[in-house]
């Protein structure tokens, strides 16, 4: 795939289309995102908040949605309940995603990860995001952004291994992975460079399967081909990268933000690690964002 469009088509393509649980959905910007999902085919719907706030929001903006077959309302009160109620929704299998509305992330993801009746694996949550960037013929995934503050070898792995299963979702079998660093030679003195030579190792020893890694490189020579050239380098992902692994929150949300606000790129991310697909966006992302957010968690939530 090499537009976001794709992934929105991919996922109506879909024969049965998956149930998305929003926790705090009376809110008008997360209805723009349900009435482009339902209009589009992509999934169906349980909107869990004040049930007469849910039907006065949709009468107001849209009235075509009330009594729709797609959307069931359910009647909830108060955050933490309405938070309670999507997990608990998504953890029994009526519904496949678990999507926020209009509540702190942080209540959404106590609920979903409380010990009881909640969506933990035992795996490391991790925010997986996927670009479409102008000037460029595909789809770039960057991780970790949101979730682990400075995580070590072992979290990398798993970051790794999350952002491979979105890839492989949207159709990349083998994806290139690169651990970003300053530079592409192993120096004790950054500690970023020691993980992605281990990584790169584990990779060819197993460990990390389903996909190609080799780092640590600089994000030129990750994705610019005559970048990689230059500096001599020609290994398989020089230049080639599909999944670029930040060596820590602060890197990945500053390339994540670069990328919006800098380069105009189009994203949709999801939070991959649970037992389903979580989507979490900020009330100042667009529809658009929310739209593809959202069909990425449907296509993860099938494949």
């Amino acid at each position: 795939m090499e537009t976001l469009s794709e992934i929105v088509e991919q996922a109506a393509a879909l024969s049965d289309r998956p149930c998305t649980a929003i926790a705090c959905a009376a809110d008008a910007d997360v209805l723009d995102s349900v009435e482009l999902a339902v209009s589009r085919g992509l999934a169906t719907f349980k909107l869990y908040d004040n049930k007469q706030l849910l039907v006065n929001v949709l009468q107001a903006k849209y009235p075509q949605l009330v009594n729709h077959p797609d959307i069931e309302l359910v009647d909830s009160n108060g955050i933490q309940q309405a938070a309670q109620l999507a997990v608990d929704a998504v953890a029994s299998g009526d519904a496949q995603v678990l999507m926020k509305g209009n509540l702190p992330t942080a209540a959404l993801m106590k609920a979903a990860l409380r010990k009881e009746a909640g969506l933990r694996t035992g795996n490391v949550l991790s925010h997986v995001a996927v670009f479409e960037i102008p000037g460029f013929d595909k789809l770039y995934f960057v991780t970790d952004s949101a979730m682990s503050i400075l995580p070590d070898l072992q979290v990398k792995a798993q970051i790794i291994q999350n952002a491979v299963t979105v890839a492989r979702a949207c159709g990349v079998e083998v994806p290139v992975v690169v651990p970003l660093a300053a530079v592409e030679s192993v120096n004790p003195a950054m500690q970023a460079t020691l993980d992605a030579a281990s990584l790169t190792m584990m990779n060819q020893r197993g460990q990390l399967q389903n996909c190609i890694v080799e780092g640590p490189m600089a994000l030129d020579n990750a994705i610019s081909p005559e970048a990689a050239q230059h500096k001599g380098l020609s290994g398989p992902a020089a230049g080639k990268a599909d999944i670029l692994v930040a060596p820590n929150l602060e890197a990945g949300n500053i390339l994540y933000k670069s990328l919006t606000y800098f380069a105009q790129a189009k994203v949709g991310g999801i939070i991959q690690g649970a037992s389903a697909p979580i989507v979490v966006t900020s009330r100042s992302d667009s529809a658009e964002t929310k739209l593809h957010s959202l069909a990425l968690a449907l296509l993860v939530s099938k494949n």
